[in-house]
């Protein structure tokens, strides 16, 4: 049967799925399957063989967002200058040596210090993906794009957790830490066969004659972005031990039933994205975030944390591409890894600082603290956001 002409007035739809876009996707898939198994290891490790507690897991899952922190600038300049192949290439090699030397780190300060050079690795190849995304992805589909390609992050994330699960029960910590570092390595593979998708020429310079390391106009929604991650991070990395304080035979079901929604409702509601407003659909996700952690603390039940896991991923769903959709389209081709680096560093933040932060209200009061407190931060976020839309054509605001 011949295709149907494209009705008269309607654009031709741009290409989406090439084979480099496909790549991109299973090289995130490994990486961040990768990530998943230390997500569900992580926590379980430090408290169990290392002998630390809830604090010290925060510092632990944390502690990689102080060295990519400062290092996303640097990689998003890199990006633009250098090209995006390298650096997610080194960046996954880098993950797998740090995530096979883990198994053998037997004090906090060690694994600390590795997660500290994970974050190295993390800032180079994530950045690098981001900006090889948005090269890839044509504007008219760029929130689909992003969509399409976080199933591969947010699969890894759902298939990590009972992954490294399955690793420990079958050999031990150290067989989870090498699985995931064998994934690390084919994510750098599958890199290595996309080659260089930088396109435009050198990037801009500054006022002052240097390069632009940071995106300014990425930053406003940066923070609205960052409250989202936060109140995510909370999530991943209490969500093991609160199911455990509950009584829960699989700690891992939270955390599956979480991913599995974010990557069913990034497949069913991919096109919504380039269809709403991107701030206002960023907005109504984090309302979604804080409802779900508000579940999950305030109902201490298995099925309150399961129901609430659903809720908190149906919110991600839409968060990361609204607000990336929103992040890239204040900028140009050759500005594309400066607002890459930019915007990413909220996940430095979030990761870091919330883990840590909502590690002590875990101490203080229990994992439903950490939830609680998680939530009241989506929901600032939630308004912070809706404040940032544009005044509607023709409103005295849009004057001012």
């Amino acid at each position: 049967m011949a295709a149907a002409p494209t009705p008269p007035g309607r654009a031709a739809r741009e290409p989406l799925l090439t084979s480099a876009f496909v790549r991109l996707a299973l090289a995130d898939l490994a990486y961040f399957t990768a990530v998943g198994v230390s997500i569900l290891a992580l926590p379980l490790y430090v408290t169990g063989p290392v002998g630390s507690d809830a604090a010290g897991t925060g510092l632990a899952f944390g502690a990689f967002a102080l060295s990519a922190l400062a290092l996303r600038p640097v990689v998003g300049h890199l990006c633009d200058v250098w090209g995006r192949s390298p650096l997610m290439i080194g960046g996954a090699l880098l993950a797998a040596a740090c995530l096979a030397l883990t198994a053998h780190a037997g004090a906090l300060l060690v694994v600390v210090a590795l997660r500290l050079l994970l974050g190295v690795a993390e800032a180079a190849f994530f950045v690098a993906s981001l900006a090889a995304l948005a090269d890839l992805a044509p504007e008219s589909r760029r929130g689909e794009a992003m969509s399409y390609n976080s199933i591969g992050l947010y699969l890894g994330i759902t298939l990590g957790p009972p992954l490294g699960e399955l690793l420990i029960g079958a050999t031990s910590f150290a067989g989870a830490w090498y699985g995931a570092a064998v994934l690390a390595v084919v994510a750098a593979v599958v890199a290595g066969s996309i080659g260089e998708t930088r396109v435009g020429g050198r990037p801009p310079h500054g006022a002052h004659g240097g390069w632009v390391w940071v995106h300014r106009p990425a930053i406003r929604p940066s923070v609205g972005f960052l409250a989202s991650v936060m109140a995510m991070g909370a999530f991943l990395v209490y969500a093991a031990l609160h199911a455990e304080s509950l009584g829960m035979a699989n700690v891992s079901l939270p955390l599956l039933v979480y991913g599995s929604v974010v990557v069913v409702g990034r497949v069913a509601f991919a096109r919504i994205v380039d269809r709403v407003p991107a701030l206002t659909l960023a907005s109504a996700a984090l309302v979604a975030i804080a409802a779900g952690l508000l579940l999950a603390a305030v109902l201490r039940t298995p099925a309150a944390l399961v129901a609430g896991a659903a809720v908190l991923g149906v919110g991600v769903t839409f968060s990361t591409p609204a607000f990336f959709s929103a992040i890239f389209a204040t900028a140009s081709p050759t500005e594309r890894g400066a607002a890459s680096g930019t915007a990413s560093m909220a996940l430095d933040l979030g990761l870091g600082i919330g883990p840590m932060a909502f590690g002590l209200a875990a101490q203080a009061g229990g994992t439903a603290w950490a939830f609680g407190a998680a939530a009241a931060l989506a929901s600032l976020g939630a308004a912070w956001t809706w404040s940032l839309r544009p005044a509607p054509a023709g409103d005295p605001a849009s004057a001012s």
